[in-house]
């Protein structure tokens, strides 16, 4: 309980961040982030409502056997998990970008798959490149950084 608990949280912070950078600054990086918060939201609510089953099925399974029995599945959990551990990933590393004052927040792209982030857009240096890598590769659960930035 403690875990859906944490992982509800989780969503609920980072589309609280994702909101305010989409919604008040039109920034199209944090609105392609909140659309996938949003995906993943669905997704979580969608694996739940899959493994509790829907209030008819509960019915007609205490009616048949004069009990309701759930189990917990690590695989479910672990989708749940990773998906939010991808979104929470995006959200600091484009954070942190956000506050170095010498990267461009609105010309790096950062997209997160399964602790792997990849990095695309353009910036003035490749010292910029160096850089927006490293606070990748800084951050909790990275597991590997792809920069397809361009230097203009």
């Amino acid at each position: 309980m403690k875990i859906i608990f944490g992982l509800v949280v989780g969503l609920a912070i980072a589309a609280g961040v994702v909101w305010f950078y989409a919604d008040k600054r039109g920034d199209p990086n944090a609105i392609e982030a909140k659309e996938k918060v949003e995906n993943l939201a669905k997704d979580a609510k969608n694996a739940i409502q899959d493994k509790l089953g829907t209030p008819d099925q509960i019915r007609d399974e205490f009616v048949k056997t004069g009990k309701v029995i759930r189990r917990k599945t690590q695989e479910a959990g672990a989708a749940i998990a990773d998906a939010t551990a991808d979104a929470r990933i995006t959200t600091a590393i484009k954070a942190k970008i956000l506050v170095a004052p010498d990267l461009p927040a609105l010309g790096i792209s950062v997209n997160t798959t399964a602790g792997r982030v990849t990095l695309s857009g353009s910036v003035a240096t490749p010292d910029l490149v160096s850089k927006a890598m490293q606070i990748a590769l800084d951050t909790d659960g990275v597991q590997e950084v792809i920069s397809t930035i361009q230097v203009k």
